[in-house]
């Protein structure tokens, strides 16, 4: 939990600096990392620093909101990988970091994934044009492949979760056992799925601005 907070604090005072140095212009933050690495609860706590300090001043964007339809997938024979890099709508994810980065407009809906349901909610989410300081987590943020590659020159700050090999099966285990899957189930999910998704984005995932651990 301590080095969730440290992380968190970091990035903010990183964020906050550059915002400040770039002319209080709009600053989009990358957090990266494996599945289970932690993103979305460090993207949280960073929004949480940054506007306890200055009152919305931060949002949150998650990648997951640029997940294809469960029918999509299935016509693609990639509904069992879902989570894989081919299955995000990568050029909208992109189109609206751009968008949101000329902050041309009053009020910005941007999709939510409810893992409920497994569907992404358009509209899930309004980003005002107050919001100077964007904060985007996903897995493949900062991916070298194509066309991921082109998302990086996008951001202002880039942020890596660090996370052990054995901590990542630990917690995306304990996560699927929430949603009360069999162990069969859980096994494809991790070992066919999950474990080399977040290995190829270890090893894949170009050189960030910051290395932080959870």
């Amino acid at each position: 939990m301590q080095a969730m907070t440290d992380s968190a604090e970091r990035i903010a005072r990183e964020a906050v600096r550059r915002y400040a140095d770039n002319g209080a212009r709009r600053l989009l933050v990358a957090i990266a990392g494996a599945p289970g690495s932690g993103k979305s609860t460090i993207a949280a706590a960073v929004e949480a620093e940054i506007n306890q300090a200055t009152p919305g001043l931060s949002a949150v964007l998650p990648m997951d909101g640029y997940h294809y339809d469960d029918h999509v997938l299935e016509a693609m024979g990639r509904r069992d990988h879902k989570g894989a890099p081919d299955t995000f709508d990568v050029h909208g994810l992109r189109h609206m970091l751009v968008r949101l980065k000329d902050n041309a407009d009053d009020t910005i809906a941007v999709p939510v994934f409810d893992r409920a349901i497994e569907i992404a909610r358009a509209g899930g989410r309004l980003i005002p044009r107050e919001a100077g300081i964007i904060i985007c987590e996903g897995n493949y943020l900062l991916l070298r492949a194509p066309p991921w590659e082109r998302l990086k020159p996008i951001f202002d700050v880039t942020v890596f979760v660090d996370v052990s090999r054995d901590d990542l099966r630990r917690r995306l285990t304990d996560r699927w056992l929430g949603y009360g899957l069999s162990a069969e189930e859980i096994r494809f999910k991790l070992d066919e799925n999950d474990l080399p998704n977040g290995v190829a984005i270890i090893e894949g995932s170009a050189e960030p601005d910051l290395r932080v651990e959870n």
